[in-house]
């Protein structure tokens, strides 16, 4: 079959492509022309601590990128004011234009340790919708009906169970969706989570008169905890500024039945070959450990380097294989007594305070082997403080 090889890397960890047909002809029409694809996925920057279960889209964005096409983000400085409404019980708290931008600049920095630079092209909605008058807006809600939007499974959950559901929230699928005209998107991306939302963009362009975007959904990466989806509230995410050793460790704590879920849809391996890992692990043929370890080289080589991989595997097998304490970690020198939660943030062994305090409460933290329970508790003394399970921290005065 024709486009048989690009087909294979597109359909690589998707759950659903609507419609393949339409992806082929768009693919035959872009070699005809010589003009690329362009694959949109929109970004609301509500916070700036990406995880790599946001990044399986973008992933996707870089094997178009890699088959000579052009991604397209979709910075939502209007949908992020708004939140999207997707799966949650309540409304979200708006978000300042200043606040949008500077998550996004953050946002982007990691996305691009992903995404081929040259190859991006970075969009703001205000571009068209800063610029757009009562009556436009209008017009685009004219295009739906309410029925439509009822048959959203968060908006109607929502209404039968007498839960707010403010008309903004109504408006969030309507300005994602003709952000695929404004861009002429020729395929979006996202979790299936948001088909309503990509449906939505196709039909929007259908009304414009335009050719409509193909959608292509990826399943939910799971948490480290193997039970709910990769969050940052549930505490089960791996952050993509989370340094090397860190990631391998998280990686080493998944559940062994969720092993193939991150080959899937965190690396960059070929079908083919987690089909044999898989195959492996069902013939009990491979220690799922090894299989692990080789998942958490993979996936740390992909953010930082083989080099730093290597080097997370050893610090990691030194840690637990060997049950010692690090020969090489972070330093911080006290010059009078200081309470652990400001230790802990000042030597960002910790991003914050409630971080500290939670690692506190949860007995994760240790000064030479005796658990610190109490948050106000001072400390001056040298020593070694370990943070969870790879985090370590010498005091020296």
């Amino acid at each position: 079959m024709e486009y048989s090889k690009e087909l294979q890397i597109i359909r690589k960890g998707v759950e659903d492509i609507i419609t393949e047909e339409d992806l082929i002809k768009k693919l035959n029409n872009s070699k005809k022309t010589g003009t690329p694809l362009r694959i949109k996925y929109g970004i609301d920057p509500t916070g700036y601590d990406v995880h790599i279960g946001h990044l399986v889209p973008i992933r996707k964005m870089r094997e178009f990128q890699d088959l000579g096409h052009l991604g397209v983000i979709i910075i939502g400085d209007f949908t992020a004011q708004i939140g999207d409404p997707t799966g949650k019980d309540e409304s979200r708290p708006t978000l300042t234009a200043e606040e949008v931008r500077k998550n996004a600049e953050r946002y982007m920095e990691q996305l691009f340790m992903v995404l081929d630079e040259s190859k991006t092209e970075v969009r703001w909605q205000t571009e068209w919708f800063g610029g757009m008058t009562m009556s436009d807006v209008l017009k685009l809600m004219g295009k739906y009906t309410l029925a439509q939007f009822m048959a959203h499974d968060t908006f109607r959950k929502r209404y039968e169970n007498g839960l707010p559901l403010g008309m903004h929230e109504i408006m969030y699928p309507i300005l994602q969706a003709y952000d695929s005209v404004a861009v002429s998107a020729d395929v979006e991306l996202g979790a299936t989570e948001q088909k309503f939302n990509i449906l939505a963009g196709r039909d929007m362009q259908k009304y414009f008169n335009m050719p409509q975007q193909v959608a292509i959904l990826s399943p939910i990466l799971m948490g480290t905890d193997g039970k709910e989806k990769m969050s940052k509230s549930l505490d089960n995410y791996i952050a993509v500024f989370d340094p090397p050793k860190e990631k391998y460790g998280k990686i080493m704590s998944i559940p062994d039945d969720i092993i193939i879920n991150y080959f899937n849809y965190a690396t960059t391996l070929t079908p083919e070959e987690i089909s044999q890992i898989e195959k492996q692990l069902e013939q009990d043929a491979v220690n799922p450990k090894i299989v692990k370890q080789r998942l958490a080289r993979e996936i740390v080589s992909l953010y930082h380097g083989e080099e730093a991989a290597i080097e997370a595997e050893a610090e990691f097998n030194l840690i637990f294989s060997k049950k010692e304490i690090p020969d090489e970690m972070p330093e911080f020198k006290l010059t009078d007594k200081m309470k652990i939660v400001d230790i802990l943030v000042q030597s960002k062994i910790c991003a914050s305070g409630a971080e500290a305090r939670r690692m506190i409460k949860q007995k994760a933290v240790a000064l030479d082997g005796k658990k610190i329970s109490d948050i106000f508790t001072e400390i001056f003394q040298e020593g070694v403080l370990k943070v969870g399970k790879r985090r370590f921290l010498k005091l020296k005065i």
